[in-house]
């Protein structure tokens, strides 16, 4: 009787496992809840794990199905739990002096010659609003020197806040389209959704090392902060590793923010009377954020697929990798993170543990060698992702 309900609980459990990974592949536009199937996946997994360690102390030919189920799997389990030692991607210290006597070392990839090194980061415009601002502007310094110092080939910057130089003026704090290019040897491309009333910019921006030849925006109905944008690189020949210099396509983007705010997922949660209060608004901006994050990944994917170069992908996704979104990216590129770390690789910098909502995305053509979460850096509720990726040839 025993083994009878253990057995029928495993089936069950397999079957909520391949339903959870079947709602990814839905986008919510055609079903909105399937989000909250495909979000039950670990769960799922880690139900199916436990059955299947049952099994092999009790009975090893019934142990065989979850194992099956587990290996044809393994790629979601991967999403959520990398499990990958680094693939001889080596590390160098930099120990960058920031405002205030404050030391920050971070552990940056030694870069081999032909590969290239990419850092993305939504910076959440330096912390320029008031709210954000602190004494004598110590972490909007410290972030824009951290990334001007940074050894990485390219950057991708999602929330990029830009202040041009005004006449007369020396070295404004947040002039930092300046400081990220010609102050660190980096060619731009900013891609501007917003002009304020005293010129400053705001929008998302590609800054890399090797020359920008053409570029792009790709905007999702009327231009705003959540948009995507391109750039093509032309690497040298000394660091294409073939005599002759190689192009390549590099995608920056920042989908659709539910706009749910931390304080209010706490109190729903918190008592029976916050989420009464919170939970309709709350179920509203999910599910608008959802409908609108498939959309975009769609939109998206449709330009990647038309790239004649090998592509680099990096953004905020404001999605979890048990997303359709975060589905549609895996099936056709490679995430860094799962590729190529170890854990869980949370980027969210915030009471909610565990997010990894900030992603890396590598084309076929690429081996990925090394991706790290910034975890030191603590500016913005985002921390920074450093990837590392070789041509294979």
């Amino acid at each position: 009787m025993r083994r009878s309900f253990a057995f029928k609980l495993t089936l069950l459990a397999l079957a909520w496992l391949l339903l959870a990974i079947g709602c990814e592949q839905v986008p919510a536009r055609v079903f909105w809840p399937v989000v909250f199937g495909a979000l039950t996946t670990p769960a799922a997994l880690l139900a199916t794990a436990l059955l299947t360690l049952y099994w092999l102390r009790r009975n090893w030919r019934v142990a065989v199905l979850p194992l099956v189920v587990l290996f044809l799997t393994w790629p979601h389990v991967q999403r959520g739990l990398a499990l990958h030692l680094p693939l001889g991607a080596s590390s160098k210290e930099a120990s960058l002096s920031l405002v205030n006597g404050k030391t920050i070392r971070s552990s940056f990839f030694a870069v081999p010659a032909a590969a290239v090194s990419l850092i993305s980061a939504n910076v959440r415009i330096f912390n320029v609003y008031a709210a954000l601002r602190d004494p004598d502007d110590a972490s909007s310094i410290g972030a824009i020197q951290w990334l001007a110092a940074s050894p990485a080939d390219v950057l991708c910057l999602q929330e990029f806040y830009n202040e041009p130089r005004r006449r007369g003026e020396k070295n404004g704090v947040f002039n930092s389209e300046e400081k990220l290019s010609r102050g660190s040897g980096r060619h731009s491309f900013v891609s501007t959704s917003l002009v304020n009333g005293v010129g400053a910019e705001f929008g998302l921006a590609i800054f890399s090392r090797f020359p920008i030849v053409r570029r792009g925006t790709i905007p999702f109905g009327k231009l705003s902060q959540n948009h995507a944008m391109w750039a093509d690189v032309v690497r040298p020949p000394a660091r294409t590793g073939l005599g002759h210099p190689d192009t390549l396509r590099v995608f920056n983007l920042h989908l659709q923010s539910m706009s749910m705010a931390e304080s209010d997922i706490v109190t729903a949660t918190g008592s029976r009377a916050g989420l009464r209060q919170k939970a309709p608004n709350l179920l509203r901006r999910f599910r608008n954020g959802a409908v609108a994050r498939g959309a975009q990944v769609d939109t998206v994917l449709a330009r990647v697929a038309r790239s004649p170069y090998p592509v680099l992908l990096a953004g905020d996704l404001n999605d979890l990798p048990y997303s359709y979104t975060y589905d549609q990216l895996a099936d056709h590129l490679q995430n860094a993170w799962a590729s190529a770390s170890l854990g869980i690789g949370a980027t969210y910098n915030g009471k909610l543990p565990l997010l990894r909502i900030d992603q890396q995305f590598a084309g076929p053509q690429w081996q990925v060698r090394g991706c790290r979460v910034h975890q030191e850096i603590k500016w913005s509720d985002h921390f920074p992702v450093e990837g590392l990726y070789q041509l294979s040839r």
